[in-house]
């Protein structure tokens, strides 16, 4: 069993999230097992990408300092917008601890 079976990349947060094609307790035990341990991987990474999208923002803001130009800054602050959420988006995968089920744990 692999556990791209169980996981997605997704572009917009740069790393890979669960997807499941039944309810979380219909997984056996050890395919439970499986899930757990690759997201406690996946999960270790997300402090590292909300610090490279928290040095984009920066980045951003140096430019719309700079930016004299007002259709330019509107485009700046919507990208940081968009990155601002995205960390907002990783942070609430990173607080997500799925544990295993009854069923599984039989």
């Amino acid at each position: 069993m692999k556990t791209t079976e169980f996981f997605s990349y997704n572009s917009r947060l740069g790393i890979h999230l669960p997807r499941f094609s039944k309810d979380w307790p219909s997984y056996s035990s050890g395919e439970q097992e499986i899930v757990l341990l690759e997201w406690e991987r996946v999960r270790g990474t997300i402090p590292d990408r909300i610090q490279e999208i928290e040095m984009e923002i920066e980045r951003l803001q140096g430019e719309l300092a700079q930016e004299e130009s007002f259709e330019k800054s509107c485009m700046i602050n919507g990208e940081i917008s968009e990155r601002a959420s995205e960390i907002n988006d990783l942070w609430l995968w990173y607080r997500t601890n799925p544990e295993k089920t009854e069923r599984g744990m039989m």
